[in-house]
C-alpha cells in the first residue's frame, strides 16, 4: 500500500495557478514546513471557507446543513407550538424555512402548508402603509377575509370539495377574490376592499334590515356575512366569515387533513409604524383565538419578542388564552454548537484539520478541542480575561444580555474577512493550527456593531436616532443626570427615555431604583466610538 497522503486541489486566488493541491489530513509535524507552503494553505483555507450569512433568507439552501434537531424543532414540527418568539436574529425565520423545506414530509403526514407571506422580497403587506386599516375591527375582518382565501386556494388546488366547500368557493369567487393564479399581495387589496364594504353596510343599520342603497341586509355582501345569518338567509347560501371556516375546518376532517397557515416577517410588515404594527398583530391574535375551535386549521406565527412585549405592555387580554407558544433562547452551549455546525460545513476545514465531521457534533468534548484548534486561548491575554468564545459572545450580547445567533455568524464572518486581509498583507501566520490571530477579533467587530445600530436601532426606532448621535464618544456608562445634560431635557424626561432604551436593548440597566446607571454593552460602543468608564453627573 502506498504511503502517499491524499490530496485535494483547491482554489486559491493568491496562487499564480490559482490551484493548489493541499494536503487531506494535517499533522503537527507536517504544518513546520516552509513558511511560503504553510501561509498559502492558511489562506486558501481561509478563502475556500464560507460561514453563511447571518439572514436566514439569504441561505435557505445551506439551513439543514447548520440545523440541530432539538426538542424545540420537534414540539414545533409536530404542530404542539403555534406561535414562536424570539428577538432579532434569534432564528425565527431560519424556522420558518425549515418548516417550508419540510413541506413534503409533513404532506405525507396529512399536513398541507399554506404561506401567508412572501418568505423573501418585498412584504405582502407593504401596501397597507400608504391605505391602512382604521380600527382593529376592520383588521380582524381582513385578516379572516385574506386567511380563508388563501387556505380556500390551496385546497381548492388540492382538489378537496367535500361537505359545503363548494360554497365557499363560490362566495369567494364572486367576489374575484378565488382567482387561478395567487398573488398575494393583489389578494389582500382586494380582502382589503371587501372588509371595508362589509364593515360599512354594516354601519347603515343592524339586525335584518335592509341597508340603504343596495336592498340587502346590513353587514353582507354577496354571499359573505360579517355576522352569523338568520336561517332564511342561511338557506339563501349566504355564511359568515367564522361559518366558512367552520365549513373549511369539516372538509379538512373529512379529507384526513389539516391546515397550518404560516406568518412570519411581521416586524418588516409593519416596520413603518408601530401603531399600525401594534394593530394588526393585536388583531391577529384575535384570530387566532377564533380559530381555536378549529381543530383542523392552525395559525403558525412568528413574532420578534420586542414586538410582543411593546403590544402586550398596553394590555392585551387574548393573550392570557395563548398556551402553545415557544420563545427562543440560546444557551452559551447552543451558540457554541451553531459555530461549529457553520465551521464543520466547510469541506475545506474538515480536510485541514483531519477531523469526521458528525464524531464532532455529537461530543461537546470534541468540539471544544476543535475550537481552540482553530481559535486562539483569548483575545485579550491574562489571567481575568475572557475565554475567546466567551469574549465573542459578550461582544455581540445586547442590553438584555442577550446574544442572537445573527450577530455571532456575523462576527464569525468578519473574523474571516479579517484574517484574510491581515495574510495578504504580510502578517505572520497565527500560532500552531490556529485558523485566527487574535488581532483581527477586535478589528471584526466595529462592522457588526454598525450593522446592528443602523439595521435596527436606527431603522426600527428612528425616534431614538437624535439621542443616541448625542451620546458618539462619550462615556459607555450615564446617569440620569449626565443624560439630562447631554440630551438637553430635564432629570425625569431623560430617565423616561433611558427606559425605553432598555426596553430595545441599548441601554442595561444598574445601580439602584432610586440612583440608576445606563451601562452601553459592547455591541453598540464601536459604532457609537463609546469609551470606557462612567461618566461625571
Amino acid at each position: 500500500m502506498s504511503s502517499q497522503r491524499s490530496s485535494i486541489a483547491i482554489h486559491d486566488f493568491s496562487h499564480p495557478d490559482g490551484w493548489i493541491l493541499m494536503p487531506s489530513r494535517y499533522k503537527s509535524a507536517q504544518m513546520q514546513g516552509c513558511a511560503r507552503w504553510r501561509e498559502m494553505d492558511r489562506l486558501a483555507v481561509l478563502k475556500n471557507c464560507s460561514f453563511g450569512s447571518q439572514v436566514a433568507e439569504d441561505e435557505i439552501q445551506f439551513l439543514e446543513n447548520y440545523f440541530v434537531q432539538t426538542d424545540q424543532w420537534n414540539r414545533i414540527v409536530s404542530g404542539k407550538i403555534d406561535i414562536v418568539r424570539g428577538e432579532k436574529g434569534a432564528g425565527k425565520s431560519a424556522l420558518y424555512l425549515l418548516l417550508g423545506k419540510n413541506e413534503d414530509r409533513l404532506f405525507d403526514e396529512s399536513v398541507v402548508m399554506v404561506s401567508g407571506e412572501n418568505p423573501r422580497g418585498a412584504t405582502v403587506f407593504k401596501d397597507l402603509m400608504s391605505d391602512p386599516p382604521t380600527s382593529e375591527q376592520e383588521f380582524v375582518v381582513l385578516w379572516k377575509i385574506y386567511l380563508l382565501t388563501v387556505v380556500a386556494h390551496e385546497l381548492q388546488q388540492l382538489g378537496i370539495q367535500g361537505g359545503e366547500m363548494r360554497s365557499v368557493y363560490v362566495a369567494l369567487e364572486e367576489q374575484k377574490l378565488l382567482e387561478p393564479r395567487l398573488n398575494l399581495a393583489g389578494l389582500l387589496r382586494s380582502a382589503q376592499i371587501l372588509a371595508r364594504r362589509l364593515l360599512s353596510s354594516a354601519r347603515f343599520e343592524t339586525g335584518l334590515e335592509l341597508a340603504p342603497g343596495t336592498g340587502m341586509p346590513s353587514g353582507i355582501i354577496g354571499r359573505i356575512s360579517l355576522q352569523e345569518p338568520s336561517g332564511d338567509l342561511a338557506r339563501d347560501g349566504i355564511s359568515s366569515l367564522d361559518g366558512m371556516f367552520s365549513k373549511v375546518n369539516s372538509a379538512l376532517k373529512q379529507a384526513g387533513y389539516s391546515v397550518w397557515i404560516l406568518l412570519d416577517r411581521l416586524d418588516v410588515a409593519f416596520a413603518e409604524s408601530h401603531d399600525l404594527e401594534a394593530n394588526a398583530i393585536r388583531a391577529l391574535i384575535r384570530v387566532y383565538n377564533d380559530f381555536r375551535s378549529l381543530d383542523n386549521i392552525s395559525l403558525k406565527i412568528f413574532l420578534r419578542e420586542d414586538i410582543w412585549k411593546r403590544i402586550t405592555a398596553k394590555g392585551l387580554r387574548e393573550a392570557s388564552h395563548i398556551t402553545r407558544f415557544e420563545v427562543m433562547r440560546w444557551t452559551p452551549e447552543m451558540l457554541k454548537n451553531l459555530i461549529m455546525r457553520r465551521i464543520l460545513s466547510n469541506d475545506v476545514i474538515i480536510e485541514a484539520y483531519g477531523v469526521d465531521r458528525d464524531s464532532v457534533l455529537k461530543s461537546a468534548e470534541e468540539q471544544d478541542k476543535l475550537f481552540a484548534r482553530i481559535f486562539p486561548a483569548q483575545v485579550e491575554q491574562g489571567p481575568q480575561k475572557a475565554t475567546t468564545f466567551n469574549w465573542m459572545v459578550n461582544r455581540c450580547a445586547d442590553g438584555t444580555g442577550s446574544t442572537a445567533p445573527r450577530e455571532l455568524i456575523h462576527l464569525l464572518n468578519c473574523i474571516r474577512e479579517e484574517e484574510i486581509r491581515r495574510l495578504e498583507r504580510g502578517g505572520s501566520l497565527p500560532p500552531g493550527e490556529q485558523l485566527f490571530d487574535r488581532s483581527v477579533f477586535k478589528a471584526a467587530l466595529p462592522t457588526v456593531s454598525e450593522t446592528r445600530l443602523n439595521t435596527y436601532l436606527y431603522a426600527e426606532y428612528p425616534a431614538n436616532r437624535s439621542y443616541l448621535e448625542k451620546l458618539e464618544g462619550l462615556k459607555a456608562e450615564q446617569t440620569p443626570e449626565s443624560l439630562a445634560g447631554v440630551w438637553g431635557v430635564t432629570i425625569d424626561e431623560a430617565n423616561a427615555r433611558a427606559q425605553d432604551l432598555v426596553g430595545v436593548g441599548f441601554f442595561e440597566q444598574r445601580g439602584t431604583k432610586s440612583q440608576p446607571s445606563y451601562w452601553v454593552p459592547f455591541l453598540y460602543r464601536d459604532a457609537l466610538k463609546l469609551v470606557q468608564g462612567r461618566a461625571e453627573d
